[in-house]
């Protein structure tokens, strides 16, 4: 299918484009990178398959990389670090597992096991050093919500009658890790997709849930919500298909933050994207296997980064620096005119 710009939309585009240099500072490693936290611009953790996980604790100057022991054939696609010792991994799976590390991934202590035959966990998030969720795929129609109060050493499933009631067909993808947001004080948005893709909504730490739903294309197991992402006044989702990768219409969609008026950008991101992560200002940035863009306007028009191959990005939660990965790398993305 083939679409006219509009003139003023492309002014407006290349006007506002900024140029990205992405950077290789990690390369050739024998994993799928889908998990990454960047503590702040000196300390960033990423997790895959084959047990993989990568330190840096000089801004990506160096690396430890590891494949964890006893779990080297487990996919790990959910991560979150806290500082240069302390992180969280989980894995993509049945048996699911939730390890621990104090000693910067020297040692990991597994803190929950579930052998339950369908259990698949989708992503990690925590409000501080010591509140966090873990949600995952839907048993009986239940989306699986695990919580924590401890920093990760224990997890607990919220009341099963709170859970989240999915229609089926209905799950989440575990692509990137960022389909979960914990924000303000209580607040979190998990994002599904597959036969129907929605935003829920918790403004009680999980406790409670009300669905929102979105315009991005639905309606098969490939498609759907895979990232979404949020600043004091907008919200940001993508996703597409991943088994036609370069569709772009329906993939990405911005709103302001209530009430929900989802609008389509023009032009769009240039196909399915697993990751979008806020930068700064009206800055944002996505990723995905066959492609990566960046926004300078709020999501309204969207241009391209040559790259592919990227299956998440994120921002340091204290700094600057943007780090992004997938393949067997990470990189650095640098803004400028």
């Amino acid at each position: 299918m083939r679409y006219i710009i509009p003139l003023l939309s492309l002014l407006s585009c290349l006007a506002s484009a900024q140029k990205v240099s992405v950077k290789n500072v990690l390369e050739k490693i024998p994993t799928s990178i889908r998990g990454l936290s960047v503590v702040d611009d000196r300390v960033v953790w990423f997790s895959g398959s084959k047990g993989h996980v990568g330190r840096s604790i000089d801004g990506g100057a160096s690396w430890k990389v590891q494949s964890v022991k006893d779990f080297e054939a487990v996919d790990f696609r959910s991560l979150y670090a806290f500082d240069s010792l302390n992180a969280i991994i989980a894995n993509a799976g049945s048996p699911a597992s939730i390890l621990k590390t104090v000693d910067g991934g020297k040692t990991w202590k597994e803190v929950y096991h579930n052998e339950h035959k369908v259990i698949f966990l989708d992503g990690i998030d925590f409000w501080d050093s010591q509140r966090g969720l873990i949600y995952g795929d839907p048993i009986n129609s239940h989306m699986q919500i695990l919580k924590t109060s401890d920093g990760g050493n224990t997890w607990h499933e919220i009341t099963h009658a709170r859970k989240p009631i999915l229609v089926e067909g209905e799950a989440s993808f575990a692509a990137s890790g960022t389909g979960i947001r914990c924000y303000d004080q209580a607040n979190v948005a998990i994002a599904t997709g597959g036969k129907a893709s929605r935003i829920w909504l918790s403004h009680d730490a999980g406790e409670h849930w009300h669905p929102i739903e979105t315009p991005i294309v639905q309606g098969k197991s490939s498609a759907g919500v895979f990232s979404i992402a949020q600043n004091s006044k907008k919200w940001m989702i993508v996703g597409g298909d991943f088994e036609v990768d370069t569709l772009s219409q329906f993939a990405a969609f911005s709103s302001n933050k209530t009430p929900f008026n989802w609008q389509a950008p023009n032009p769009p991101t240039g196909g399915y994207r697993s990751c979008v992560e806020y930068l700064s200002g009206k800055t944002w940035v996505a990723v995905g296997s066959a492609g990566a863009d960046i926004s300078t306007n709020n999501g309204k028009t969207w241009t391209a980064i040559v790259e592919k191959g990227l299956h998440v990005v994120r921002r340091a939660r204290k700094g600057d620096k943007i780090f992004a990965a997938g393949n067997g790398r990470v990189v650095t993305l640098s803004l400028g005119r």
